[in-house]
């Protein structure tokens, strides 16, 4: 049974894994801190907050929201910490709560990783308090256990932190505050700010019915679903889409916002068009969903902007269907608790009774949380079917029609759609997944059985094929969003066993060079972009780069290998893994294609380079994480369609371009 402490009670703690669940009326931080035997924090580098989320056996929430789940784990934590503290504050944002006194009691929980509550504690007595440390986890003869604190600061998080012996509270509490305005902790990389009359109002209505507000919810995952790099305006040349939001004559799509004007970017007064304002939506009602529903210089960026935020909505409203089905379950768990304690309701018809009608009250409020799912579902389901048609090459998926009108772009876009992402709630509903350009980290195609419950079932040799395949797009989409002359791709395939893959791209004509094959060609294509990386560096650290070669191709490089540990010797993998580690700053990228089991031999010596790269599958498969709010994406890899020589067509258009380019 679950322990509901009071002030002061403690509980023993009967695992050393552990979650702490935090809930609030409002958007808090949460944050731990580690103490010695005295309880004292010897120092920031003991305290674990929205900038700094991660310390040995201790992990906290990157940033302020209603609900949070801390994970500890006591037996990994320094050998020195005797007591791990929980603390919760108020954000101090304009327009937020600035005291515990006006928002509902935070409620804390600690559980075991199966979710079952071993003593929970809800903060009561608050009132001017704007910071409150909530629970302590402590080490008493060689035993843990947990002690209900609740004590307030009305001082905020300077004076909590002070309270705890840290000498430069101040800085550190400006510095948790300022991580938290500014999303400086991000795992992956925000699009640009929108307006406050472009985010997304569209959507607000259904999301509170879910219990979740629009301005407190997670915002991305940390696996990287959607990864970013700089912004900027782009044109691809590929969509038939305006620049501003009026309507396109005699299309399907609308670019005009039923409700009000798009959002104008910081310059509209410098001249930039603006798109007018279009019919006004029923009240009472969602609007209806548009492409381009988003602030952005471009249609790129706007577009950018949305397939963000109907990933964030997606998440949000999934967690807030979660959380509300958690506390049905949990409520129904303790009144049947309840029941069985008492003999006297323990059997007979009393105690039918009771366990019917909390039986019935968890099936009600399980039932008005999927019809708010449902809603929000629907929304976003509808706006889906309006975005999809009217995304650019780039982010338009290999069956969108837009493919067929290719021609080679002017300009590289801000983003490339890497595949799709969908959750279990939900799996008729894809997010694209999005990954800023130029690309920060290499892309890792694991060919590999472990890991994958689709992978398991099929064939070695059907499975590799199909980790190639993946590539060959992945490649394809990259040298089609490209300028011509701005990329340029190479093939390793050190014993020729993919030949029928590369096929599109070696038939084409495309490559820079035949796929390179036995020891020979790895250890040529790896020494030349080796020394490619090494000229950029000097130069562009010595700020000279107009003495570079005049030979050299400055284009941006991708080099594809296959079947890797295989025909790679040490100095071969030793320069894999600085092209892996330090290509990517001066334009040359990895795209690898392997299982990890194969490469076993190396040992943890090649352990640096799988957590460099981007993991992507050739199945579907649920891999990517997302801490903000626990969900576990599944990763859905591109496809042709079945008969479609789109891939072919694209090809030559780019081999056309290119010829072109260079006359």
């Amino acid at each position: 049974m679950t322990a509901e402490l009071v002030r002061g009670q403690n509980h023993p703690l009967p695992h050393t894994r552990l979650e702490i669940r935090v809930s609030a009326g409002a958007p808090v931080i949460a944050g731990a801190t580690l103490a010695d035997e005295s309880g004292r924090v010897t120092g920031p580098e003991w305290v674990a907050h929205p900038g700094s989320p991660a310390l040995p056996g201790l992990e906290v929430s990157r940033q302020a929201a209603a609900d949070h789940r801390l994970a500890v784990d006591l037996g990994a934590l320094p050998e020195a910490a005797h007591r791990v503290t929980l603390l919760l504050a108020l954000p101090g944002t304009s327009g937020g709560p600035a005291r515990f006194g006006a928002v509902a009691a935070p409620f804390a929980a600690v559980t075991t990783l199966d979710g079952t509550e071993v003593a929970s504690y809800t903060i009561t007595g608050l009132d001017t308090e704007s910071a409150v440390v909530a629970l302590e986890l402590y080490r008493r003869q060689g035993a843990w256990k947990v002690r209900a604190v609740g004590q307030g600061y009305a001082g905020g998080l300077a004076a909590m932190l002070a309270d705890q012996g840290l000498d430069r509270a101040a800085e550190l509490a400006a510095a948790v505050h300022e991580a938290v305005a500014h999303g400086m902790d991000r795992s992956v990389a925000a699009p640009p700010p929108r307006t406050a009359e472009g985010d997304r109002a569209r959507h607000g209505a259904a999301l509170s019915a879910s219990g979740v507000p629009a301005d407190t919810a997670p915002a991305g995952p940390a696996a990287g679903p959607l990864a970013g790099a700089a912004a900027g305006p782009s044109d691809t040349g590929a969509a038939a889409v305006p620049p501003t939001g009026g309507p396109v004559a005699g299309g399907p799509i609308s670019y005009a916002h039923p409700g009000r004007a798009a959002a104008a970017p910081p310059a509209a007064a410098a001249g930039r068009p603006q798109a007018d304002p279009g019919p006004q939506g029923e009240p009472g009602r969602p609007a209806t969903p548009v492409a381009g529903d988003a602030s952005g210089w471009s249609m790129d960026e706007r577009l950018y902007n949305q397939v963000w935020g109907m990933f964030e909505d997606l998440a949000r409203t999934t967690a807030a269907y979660r959380s509300a089905v958690d506390f049905a379950e949990s409520r129904m768990d303790q009144e049947l608790d309840r029941v069985l304690s008492d003999p006297r309701s323990r059997i007979g018809s009393a105690g039918d009774a009771a366990r019917a009608e909390a039986r019935a009250k968890c099936d009600e409020l399980t039932a008005r949380a999927r019809e708010a799912l449902d809603r929000d579902l629907a929304q976003l389901t509808a706006e889906s079917e309006v975005v999809e048609p009217a995304l650019p090459v780039a982010y338009a998926g290999w069956d969108n029609p837009v493919w067929h009108g290719y021609r080679a772009p002017r300009e590289a876009p801000m983003a490339l759609r890497l595949g799709d992402l969908h959750l279990p709630e939900s799996p008729e509903l894809r997010i694209p997944m999005l990954m800023r350009l130029p690309l920060e980290r290499g892309l890792w195609i694991d060919s590999g059985r472990a890991g994958s419950e689709a992978a398991i079932v099929m064939d070695d040799a059907e499975l590799r094929r199909l980790a190639v395949d993946t590539a060959v797009l992945h490649a394809a989409r990259l040298l089609a969003v490209h300028p011509a002359g701005q990329y340029t791709v190479h093939v390793i395939d050190p014993a020729g066993a993919a030949a029928a893959s590369f096929a599109p791209l070696t038939a084409s004509g495309v490559l820079a060079a035949p796929p390179a094959s036995g020891a020979h060609g790895v250890a040529s294509v790896l020494t030349h972009l080796t020394q490619r990386v090494e000229l950029v560096r000097m130069a562009v650290g010595g700020g000279a780069t107009d003495a570079l070669p005049p030979d050299l191709d400055t284009a941006d490089q991708l080099l594809i290998v296959n079947d890797f540990p295989h025909g790679f010797d040490d100095r071969a993998v030793t320069q894999l893994r600085y092209l892996a580690d330090e290509g990517p700053a001066v334009g040359v990228h990895l795209l690898l294609v392997a299982d990890r089991e194969d490469a076993a031999a190396y040992g943890p010596v090649l352990d640096p380079l799988w957590r460099s790269l981007l993991r992507l599958t050739p199945v579907p498969d649920d891999h990517l994480a997302d801490p903000w709010v626990g969900h576990a994406w599944t990763y859905e890899p591109p496809r042709l369609p079945t008969g479609s020589g789109v891939l072919g067509q694209v090809l030559s258009q780019v081999v056309e371009a290119r010829t072109n380019w260079r006359r």
